[in-house]
């Protein structure tokens, strides 16, 4: 006890004078599914004083997206056994609440959970879902022959124009989503229409959550958005001989994601200034590769700032302007790699001479180079309690 009273007061010191952020990924870190992995309790006890407040901002960046934050938020402070608030959440789809020149668009949005709600609570107000969009186009969905209309149908109102979608995560029916997309996409957002196979334009897509993979409770990992996301990218290159574009691939490793998140921890720190934020996660391809994308990001903010240069969000149909312009206030981002989720420690890491990643198993989502700087972390550890260790420690002794 005497012990960590003496680190608490360092860490203090500590925190006080490099102004330390944290960024726990959840899924592989602190749970697996609905299962606390046993070291997540005790991590987080290491990082709050004796009246429960955390001794530095911390945040909890999900790449779920099929809630909303409250909802994550009190499922974490049931399982954690530590009060998290909706402020120190973000998930994947958070940082479309700052894309405000999509909230008056009629956006068509795919995903599990409530959808519309969550899309609303973001700051959208015209928004269909694929439900409405197969209920009012019954025809087009014709996969599953029990749903089959086998009766005159009534005509129903007509939906307005589709304008841009959302995709925020893997859907149930993945064939009628798939079906549905690409009848919006090669109509312009008019799926009563016939196919143009080489339309003039394509809508503006919004992807939240690219992860290829994500561990539950599964003795290996399952698929994530990101293979659904492969599945779409396929079928609409197949039909029109394009690539599938997007104008922002949002959740971890997308730089807008870091940069909302380091915005919510300058909030929790009462907008004093961070000096390094150490993000923990389970996964090289978005976790680490996320993490030291923001790094080099960072580092190159300086030169940045003195030529007048905007800062931007990682975005594939061109840079996404963040809505306010605010300076860069972490210098540094430190990636820590635990073993406890889709990271297999017996696999070797880029940077080992037998290592053989090549473009054939890059996980990473297809916009992604592959760099193998971006996936070597930091540091590598069992599990987020050895993270936490470290982390003390390294702020211990720089106190």
């Amino acid at each position: 006890m005497w012990c960590r009273t003496i680190l608490l007061q360092a860490v203090r010191h500590a925190s006080t004078s490099r102004q330390v952020g944290v960024l726990f990924d959840v899924d592989g870190v602190l749970l697996r599914g609905g299962t606390v992995i046993p070291a997540a309790r005790r991590a987080l006890r290491k990082l709050v004083d004796e009246n429960n407040n955390f001794l530095y901002p911390v945040i909890f960046v999900t790449n779920a997206g099929s809630c909303q934050r409250l909802h994550k938020a009190r499922q974490l402070s049931h399982l954690l056994d530590i009060h998290v608030s909706p402020e120190q959440v973000v998930l994947s789809h958070s940082p479309l609440n700052i894309m405000k020149t999509f909230h008056n668009k009629c956006v068509l949005v795919s995903g599990q959970g409530p959808v519309t709600s969550i899309a609303q609570s973001l700051g959208f107000q015209k928004v269909v879902t694929i439900e409405q969009l197969s209920q009012h186009h019954p025809l087009l969905d014709m996969v599953d022959h029990n749903r089959r209309p086998t009766a005159p149908l009534s005509p129903l109102e007509d939906l307005p124009q589709i304008q841009a979608i959302i995709l925020f995560g893997e859907p149930v029916r993945w064939e009628t989503n798939l079906q549905l997309l690409v009848d919006v996409l090669l109509t312009e957002g008019s799926p009563g229409s016939a196919h143009d196979p080489q339309p003039p334009t394509q809508l503006p897509i919004l992807a939240c959550n690219t992860d290829l993979l994500w561990m539950a409770e599964a003795p290996s990992p399952r698929f994530g958005h990101g293979m659904f996301l492969l599945c779409l990218e396929a079928v609409y290159r197949k039909l029109t001989g394009r690539e599938l574009q997007y104008e922002a691939l949002l959740g971890k490793p997308s730089l807008l994601t870091y940069q909302y998140a380091e915005r919510l921890l300058r909030t929790q720190n009462h907008n004093r200034k961070l000096s390094i934020i150490y993000a923990v996660g389970d996964n090289l391809m978005t976790d680490v590769y996320g993490a030291n994308l923001y790094n080099r990001y960072l580092s190159q903010q300086p030169e940045a700032m003195k030529s007048g240069a905007k800062r931007v969000a990682l975005g594939t149909g061109g840079p996404i302007t963040m809505e306010e312009q605010e300076p860069v206030s972490a210098t540094e981002c430190r990636s820590i790699l635990v073993c406890t989720g889709v990271y297999n420690p017996h696999s070797p890491l880029p940077s080992d001479q037998n290592s053989s990643i090549t473009e054939m198993v890059f996980h990473g989502q297809r916009d992604l180079v592959l760099d193998r700087d971006l996936l070597e972390p930091s540091r590598v550890v069992e599990d987020v309690e050895a993270a936490v260790d470290f982390m003390l420690q390294q702020e211990s002794s720089d106190a």
